[in-house]
């Protein structure tokens, strides 16, 4: 029987690479594949539009398993992560009252802000809290890490869960240099590390030395460039603490990295699984008497850089698949960030559906069910050595220059992370980097002045900040976090990271337009070729909606007067000329003479007349090689009052 069985694959001849890609020259009539097919990205490597098996012969990312060395693949055997939530609230016991609540909800993973670190603050924190069903993390000011160690161990010790207990103290003194700008004494720093890893080494499963890589991420820095720097910065702990006497096992077992997630869904996917391998092999190198202490442990948190005030709803979209990423990556715990965060503090509502964004990938998705399902992907681990090799050339720069901890004391780490924040806002001013609702599509009648309860800039001092981060989109605030009165050490003046999300530059623009006493009009002038002035009619009127300007659309005009007429009556502060670039060179002086600058005058597009229209005093043209955002600047300058 088994010879009759039918060999489907037999009937068809294998192709190769070279037969491929010769028709793929024919298809493309002569423009170059390189330019047309191969995707060039912001992380250094090129990215072609298809991969074969010859394409990961010889990668060593395949040779081992889940829960085996370099770990690439997990250090798990299972794809089971912990469900994080932040517990945002007035007081100890309203703490504890919310914590409660949510673990009935899902929840397997808490965090908590300390600000007093006494034991009965713990003790009301964690009340009727089943210490093992539950990891437990706590967020403090550096200078009180010790002090929230020693009042933790000891009641984790008097609740028989010393050997059970899972969780985390974020100490963090590199956010003094690289959120505050102030440097920071790295001989005190290895002081206090050491002392925290004297209280809480009976406590085998609490981890208090904290890699925050989530803050470059949430700055704008590139996948690579985060897990680079994140890399290097766990290396400095363990360099630092090794040669200050401490046994490797005992710092690696102690530092958890807090990364975030980006929405370039396979390439942050694959940052994971780069990074623990890379990981392993920089422990390795320390000789650690555990294999236990190579494991890259992760927290993952979805990304503040790209959330946007306006269309809020679609961060439910950007959240949604960087937890995707994350969680097929194999992380260990997830915090999804409320679709509101930008503009307020999460309300039940915001929390209960983030909370459920991860429910539902477990429960509806089963994307806990198997682990590494992208293990053997020709794309994703061709992407792992790419997303490794760029990251590894970085880790080995910042360690040849002095170490992390020095780079951040002299703001170099801020510097070139800002610079990658500001490329990225440029490329989000052309719409090269696309955020729906704030530089594309924009939802035309939408206002978001009356729903911001804090600064967009997410500083402490509300919504009538005076930083000048509504008008800039910048915060210039001293406060950040809740640390106004934080008196932790630190003199020198550095640059630090910037604050800006990517849509903070197009939300500036529109909350400034809101807030004007008159809204601009903009009329647009179809007439002509069907085809081309719809379209263009669509892309001026998602070009000036993203500034928050009223827009007048219209089905078609039979003559450049009557247009014009209709104009008028509609009281326009800018008329748009949409047709094709063969009329403009006739309906557009004849429109630019009857407007006669009652109005601001626009092309829309880029025609071969472009030069003889703008002798004619033609001026502004928009198409899709326009910077968007300097554009509409431009007009609030000429028309808000």
């Amino acid at each position: 029987m088994a010879d009759k069985k039918e060999k489907l694959f037999d009937q068809f001849p294998p192709v190769s690479t070279e037969e491929w890609r010769a028709k793929v020259d024919v298809d493309l009539k002569g423009v170059p594949f390189e330019k047309k097919l191969v995707w060039r990205t912001n992380e250094g490597f090129n990215v072609q539009p298809m991969y074969r098996l010859e394409d990961i012969e010889g990668l060593k990312t395949t040779d081992s398993l889940p829960g085996e060395y370099p770990f690439v693949r997990g250090i798990k055997t299972n794809n089971d992560w912990l469900v994080r939530q932040e517990i945002i609230a007035d007081t100890p016991e309203a703490a504890n009252a919310k914590a409660l609540e949510v673990l009935d909800k899902g929840i397997t993973s808490l965090c908590f802000k300390v600000e007093e670190p006494t034991a009965e603050v713990v003790a009301a924190l964690l009340k009727d809290i089943y210490l093992p069903a539950v990891e437990l993390n706590f967020t403090c000011c550096p200078r009180k890490a010790v002090a929230l160690a020693e009042v933790l161990v000891d009641y984790v010790k008097k609740n028989g869960a010393a050997d059970t207990f899972r969780g985390s103290i974020d100490f963090n003194p590199l956010k003094r240099p690289l959120a505050k700008g102030k440097t920071i004494p790295v001989e005190k720093m290895v002081e206090t590390a050491k002392a925290l890893l004297e209280a809480v080494k009976d406590v085998k499963g609490l981890r208090v030395l904290s890699v925050n890589s989530d803050m470059l991420c949430n700055s704008g820095a590139y996948i690579t460039q985060e897990l680079g720097y994140a890399l290097a910065w766990g290396a400095d702990l363990m360099t630092l603490l090794t040669d200050a006497g401490v046994d490797p096992t005992a710092v690696a077992c102690r530092i958890k990295f807090n990364m975030g997630i980006s929405t370039n869904y396979f390439m942050e996917l694959a940052k994971f699984r780069a990074g623990r391998m890379l990981w392993a092999q920089i422990v390795k190198q320390y000789n650690p008497d555990c294999e236990c202490a190579p494991k890259m442990l992760v927290h993952a948190t979805t990304s503040r850089f790209n959330q946007t005030i306006f269309d809020a709803h679609v961060n439910l979209l950007r959240s949604q698949t960087e937890t995707m990423s994350a969680a097929l990556a194999g992380v260990d715990s997830i915090t999804v960030t409320p679709f509101d965060t930008p503009y307020k503090t999460p309300d039940d509502f915001s929390e209960r559906i983030a909370r459920n964004q991860q429910l539902l990938l477990k429960e509806e998705a089963h994307l806990d069910k198997v682990v590494d399902p992208a293990g053997g992907s020709y794309y994703v681990e061709t992407l792992t050595v790419s997303i490794a090799n760029e990251a590894w050339k970085l880790f080995l720069d910042v360690e040849d220059k002095g170490g992390f901890v020095a780079l951040a004391n002299a703001g170099e780490i801020q510097k070139a992370v800002n610079e990658s924040s500001a490329k990225r806002h440029v490329d989000v001013a052309r719409r090269k980097e696309v955020l729906l609702g704030s530089n594309q599509f924009p939802n035309f009648n939408e206002m978001a002045a009356e729903k911001l309860e804090k600064c967009p800039c997410g500083c402490d001092y509300g919504p009538n900040c005076d930083c000048g981060c509504q008008e800039t989109g910048e915060c210039k605030c001293e406060s950040k976090c809740g640390e106004k009165e934080c008196s932790c050490e630190g003199e020198a003046e550095v640059t630090k990271l910037a604050t800006s999300r990517a849509a903070s530059d197009f939300e500036a623009l529109r909350l400034s337009t809101e807030r004007a006493a008159n809204r601009p009009k903009v009329f647009m002038l179809t007439i002509g070729n069907l085809a081309m002035r719809l379209a263009r009619s669509q892309f001026s009127s998602n070009f000036f909606a993203c500034a928050g300007y009223e827009i007048i659309d219209n089905l078609g005009f039979s003559t450049v007067e009557e247009g014009i007429n209709a104009a008028m009556e509609k009281k326009a502060d800018i008329v748009c000329l949409c047709s094709s670039d063969d009329e403009y060179a006739d309906f557009a002086p004849e429109a630019f003479a009857l407007l006669n600058g009652r109005a601001e005058f626009v092309v829309a597009g880029a025609p071969a007349c472009m030069e003889d229209l703008q002798a004619k005093g033609i001026e502004n043209y928009i198409h899709v090689r326009s910077n968007v955002l300097e554009t509409l600047k431009a007009f609030n300058a000429k028309l808000l009052k």
